[in-house]
């Protein structure tokens, strides 16, 4: 009866709970039914085809229903009591082909953030059951980044690479053990590589881009907290050498891209942000003011908070 309902409208979230109880049911039977067995895998061979045919049956429900919460939910719900209740090495596969699964997934939907998520979920008990398993590899956060970089690559408005990228940096560095040199050239290759897509089409709209453009450049800033930075006590004189840069390229970029909001944006965050260091601007007030005017112009329903930045210039 849940297949049929679940099959018409998987939104009923009721009937996913009821499946639920239904299947904590029959894996307490199984381990009933076969206690002390002469064949130990009896149990776990009955609870292991439960799983996998729950598995099965969601299948073209995913297809159908891509960005339908219940389902990722439950697909992860039925794979973390295979992790309670299956021996490790039977987990370890399981979880390995739903990797699989959901790289298929994302080359079909590649913004497809319950997908984005589910993967994040998926490499962690990969990597927790790893350890567990004594393995002298447990880290994907490698893997992982070359995955984004590949994602990336085929759609540069991947918002969800993105923010994936962002997110693994930090552990990569230290995982690597990187020398200061070396989280240097890394910063400098991250933003070479958001600035040649930025160049490509200044006025997009996208945000994307913009947005790892700003992680990128909060390295520079005086609160920005080391154990998320890309690099670690970086002296003031190269952070306002860096924010004078970022502002120099900015400016270019706005030549023919007047009417991108996320340009005069970025220019006052790295104009407040360089002033903040050295008690400065880095720029005329003059020019300060003219870019919130645009802004002002270009998003109006961000007003109250253009207005407040306009205070900041001009206290």
């Amino acid at each position: 009866m849940t297949t049929q309902l679940l099959e018409m409208n998987p939104e009923y979230y009721t009937v996913w709970n009821y499946r639920r109880l239904l299947l904590r049911s029959f894996f307490e039977n199984a381990t009933l039914s076969y206690p002390g067995s002469a064949d130990d895998n009896t149990a776990s061979d009955v609870i292991q085809r439960y799983i996998t045919d729950d598995l099965g049956f969601l299948l073209p429900l995913l297809r159908k229903f891509p960005k339908c919460y219940w389902i990722w939910n439950y697909r992860l719900w039925l794979l973390v009591e295979a992790s309670r209740l299956l021996p490790s090495p039977t987990v370890y596969q399981m979880w390995q082909k739903e990797l699989g699964l959901v790289g298929k997934m994302l080359s079909l939907d590649s913004r497809n953030f319950h997908g984005w998520g589910y993967r994040r979920k998926i490499v962690s008990a990969l990597e927790e059951l790893s350890m567990a398993m004594g393995s002298a590899e447990t880290s994907m956060t490698e893997d992982e980044f070359v995955y984004t970089t590949k994602m990336i690559g085929s759609n540069l408005s991947n918002f969800s690479a993105w923010h994936r990228r962002s997110k693994l940096i930090p552990r990569l560095l230290n995982e690597r053990n990187a020398s200061q040199a070396e989280r240097r050239q890394f910063l400098d290759s991250e933003l070479e590589l958001v600035q040649r897509a930025l160049w490509a089409d200044p006025d997009s709209k996208d945000q994307s881009l913009w947005f790892y453009h700003q992680y990128l450049i909060s390295n520079f800033s005086p609160r920005s907290n080391d154990d998320d930075s890309i690099m670690l006590k970086l002296p003031d004189e190269d952070k306002l050498a860096y924010l004078k840069a970022q502002i120099e390229d900015l400016l270019e970029m706005l030549d023919g891209a007047e009417a991108c909001k996320w340009i005069y944006q970025r220019l006052l965050e790295s104009s407040l942000m360089s002033k903040s260091i050295d008690g400065r601007w880095p720029v005329e007030v003059l020019e300060l003011e003219i870019w919130v005017d645009k802004l002002l112009e270009l998003d109006p329903m961000r007003r109250g908070r253009w207005q407040d930045l306009r205070k900041q210039i001009l206290p």
